[in-house]
């Protein structure tokens, strides 16, 4: 009964890797990205290459916003500077509730930065993380819904098919032949980071809750309006007060607020200013809290009349959705610790090189026999596999490197530059699924090389349109754009190892083992106990000593408001 079960997981963990694998090596990659998607802002965009002010007054801002703004407006906010995010942005909303254009702001020259022509980290890879830019009925939302089920799935069958997971954990032998040492390297990958991969696949379900479970509301509220509203106050405040239509007669000092807001903080400073009903006797003053110290993403919100400066209300958030607050925060990692940052991308690219080793293995423990038997399925799995791992990651650098060599300003057909970038990098990435499959053998080691050259050519861009190649950057403490280029340059260098490994394999092979044999029947053998399926050259049991039950072979296997 125990073997049975173990082949039913067996069953699942290889045929779910195979469907959703290619899903979630692009979730995953662009996951990865994310981490440093401000990082990557600061590379795509050199005009926000600044630093933030060291010293700032509200008040003094307060009097000149409305020489940025619009009259009327019902509430201007300002999101404050960081160090990973040097510039302000200043939204406002008009009379109808309707959000404006997002300003731009270098506040230590107390200028707008013009618009940069680009959505780059924080606008296009991020949201293909979590969404897949598909808007449409909030569809791509639920398909990373899906594929982040599937991979718990595949976590929980792995470890159940594995009867030696601790053995796995320190076996890699990359000498050995490639669906040996592949597995190896993808029963490392998926032990070494296990918990990491299960609670990041947890996070992002709960992260998007009230997307995938609305119903959580109407079941403690009831299905009524003011029952779902009283959720909203509730979990994530809405402390609203009219305006009267009369005059504020004397404002009082927002710098005086945030001090207030910042001392209950134990000296964090605010994340959001938002002034609300501006100028109207009722207006109040909106001090969101910054999570740069900690992992919760939390809401500890101060609201203060902006007459008299009284703390009308202190909204901190409740046990429930400080819990949700915290698998948020811990997923998208907004606080300030360079070390954790890295071991998140580290964990990222351990994900990636997880599910693209499973889809290598199922491959290459199947060539030999789908070519004998003439069938096509392999042919197009593996160019699934080639478009979405290393299709994927060439695109990405055709993204960056399209950014250096389009000027600020430029326009196509009346397509604007942000657009031209997206449209490059889709039609780069679907040539490169044509492309697998008319090299077949050849694609892999292509697709590498061109993506070395595309990451050294990125670099050079860089410095050649903006003047910031690697000393000056490390001269002026620019490490964000530093190390952008210098991840770049080692994409490069492993892109020409690997490819050059490929090279000398496919040269090494000798003609009669890459021509197609005669169709034979498959040899009898006998068979051997699950747990062995992971030893030796990992092959399942096949003839008629093979049990019932089909058998494949093993594998194991992230608005403009105040969010």
């Amino acid at each position: 009964m125990k073997e049975t079960f173990r082949l039913s997981m067996l069953w699942l963990h290889t045929w779910a890797g195979v469907v959703i694998g290619s899903l979630l090596f692009i979730i995953f990659w662009m996951g990865t990205l994310s981490v440093f998607n401000h990082d990557i802002d600061r590379w795509m965009m050199p005009d926000t290459r600044i630093q933030p002010p060291e010293t700032f007054s509200y008040d003094a801002f307060a009097e000149e916003v409305g020489d940025l703004l619009p009259e009327g407006i019902q509430e201007w906010g300002l999101i404050t500077p960081r160090d990973r995010v040097p510039m302000a942005f200043l939204y406002h909303r008009d009379s109808t509730g309707t959000f404006g254009q997002r300003i731009t702001l270098d506040l230590a020259q107390n200028t707008p930065i013009p618009d940069q022509g680009t959505h780059a980290g924080t606008g296009f890879i991020f949201p293909f993380h979590f969404s897949l830019h598909i808007g449409w009925k909030g569809i791509g939302y639920w398909i990373v819904g899906a594929a982040a089920m599937a991979m718990m799935l595949l976590l929980v069958t792995g470890v159940i098919i594995h009867a030696r997971i601790l053995k796995d954990f320190f076996t890699f032998r990359p000498g050995k032949k490639l669906p040996r040492s592949t597995l190896d390297l993808h029963n490392l990958s998926g032990v070494l980071v296990l918990p990491f991969h299960f609670m990041i696949a947890l996070s992002g379900v709960i992260l998007f809750m009230n997307i995938y479970f609305p119903q959580a509301a109407d079941l403690a509220y009831g299905e009524e309006e003011v029952p779902r509203t009283a959720f909203f106050d509730e979990a994530y405040s809405s402390y609203t007060r009219p305006a009267t239509g009369e005059p504020l007669e004397e404002p009082f000092s927002i710098d005086a607020m945030v001090a207030t807001a910042t001392a209950a903080w134990d000296g964090i400073p605010p994340y959001y200013v938002r002034v609300i009903n501006p100028g109207d006797a009722n207006s109040y003053v909106y001090v969101r809290r910054s999570y740069q110290d900690h992992v919760l993403f939390d809401r500890d919100i101060f609201f203060f009349d902006a007459g008299t400066g009284e703390v009308l209300h202190h909204f901190v958030t409740e046990p429930i959705m400080t819990a949700q607050h915290f698998l948020v925060g811990f997923h998208i990692i907004q606080f300030d610790h360079w070390g954790l940052r890295w071991l998140y991308f580290l964990a990222g690219l351990a994900g990636c090189i997880l599910i693209g080793t499973g889809f290598i293995y199922w491959l290459e423990k199947r060539r030999k026999k789908h070519e004998e038997l003439g069938l096509k399925g392999l042919r197009i799995v593996e160019t699934l596999t080639i478009g979405s791992v290393t299709g994927i990651i060439a695109a990405t650098v055709v993204f960056f490197v399209i950014n250096r060599i389009l000027p600020l300003g430029f326009e196509l057909a009346g397509i604007e530059r942000a657009i031209l970038e997206i449209i490059v990098f889709y039609v780069f990435w679907i040539g490169t699924f044509a492309h697998a499959w008319a090299r077949r053998g050849r694609a892999w080691s292509d697709q590498l090389w061109v993506t070395a050259v595309l990451s050294v050519a990125a670099v050079v861009l860089n410095a050649l349109t903006t003047g910031d190649h690697m000393i000056q950057t490390a001269i002026d403490g620019q490490w964000n754009v530093f190390g952008m280029d210098a991840l770049l340059l080692i994409t490069a260098v492993l892109c020409v190892v690997i490819a050059r490994r490929l090279d000398r394999k496919a040269k090494a092979v000798p003609a009669e083992e890459t021509a197609v044999p005669a169709k034979a029947p498959p040899a009898r053998v006998a068979a051997r106990p699950l747990a062995d399926l992971t030893e030796g050259d990992g092959a399942p049991p096949t003839g008629d000593g093979a049990p019932a039950a089909p058998i494949e072979f093993p594998t194991t296997a992230q608005q403009p408001n105040d969010t």
